[in-house]
């Protein structure tokens, strides 16, 4: 009975190890293509409107452990996307994001704690000209090489703000009714890559 004990125990140890996802350190570049910055607000309180961010870059520089881990994000917020034009074009206006004069938003990391697929990445939010700090849940999805010999890395992340701490307000008229809420989902799905070292000669 003890032995099978032990040999329980060391198989659940070894499941465990296995499931920890690798930690390769280095600098690693947003793969653009294979991001995602989305949000979801709700519409006249019954309802939610949708919509993306397809304009991301940034870099992540992992360390040894994932809470030496850097975070840095810029958005194109003219990139912009709900799936209607009309009101994209509005929520680029001034009565919104003014992305004539704020064109970027930005997410820089102070901060990540927990484990791999329970992480709290605490860090300050710029948007519309306004910083503020967010925690956000995440998880550490690994660490693979692509067909083409580059490594890649990728994070999700999501959680919640209030536009009214940035500024995001509409006219005094919609304010005044229940047509576009207060708090804004946001979700990031992103992965990273660096090309793989080279042996010297």
């Amino acid at each position: 009975m003890i032995k099978q004990l032990i040999v329980l125990s060391v198989f659940v140890a070894g499941v465990s190890f296995a499931n920890t996802p690798k930690i390769e350190g280095g600098k690693y570049s947003l793969d653009a293509a294979h991001s995602k910055v989305g949000f979801d607000v709700s519409h006249l309180v019954i309802a939610s409107v949708e919509g993306r961010f397809n304009g991301v870059t940034g870099e992540i520089e992992m360390g040894k452990k994932l809470e030496d881990t850097k975070i840095l994000a810029k958005v194109d917020i003219n990139s912009v996307n709900t799936g209607n034009g009309d009101r994209d074009k509005h929520l680029l206006g001034p009565d919104f994001f003014d992305a004539e004069k704020f064109p970027e938003m930005t997410f820089v990391s102070k901060s990540v704690s927990g484990k791999a697929d329970a992480l709290k990445i605490k860090g300050d939010l710029t948007m519309h000209g306004v910083t503020k700090t967010v925690t956000l849940d995440g998880k550490y999805a690994g660490v693979a090489n692509d067909p083409f010999g580059n490594t890649k890395i990728a994070f999700q992340a999501k959680g919640k703000i209030n536009r009214k701490d940035f500024g995001l307000t509409w006219s005094k008229m919609v304010e005044a009714g229940p047509v576009v809420g207060d708090e804004v989902m946001i979700e990031l799905k992103v992965e990273a890559g660096k090309p793989i070292a080279k042996a010297s000669n």
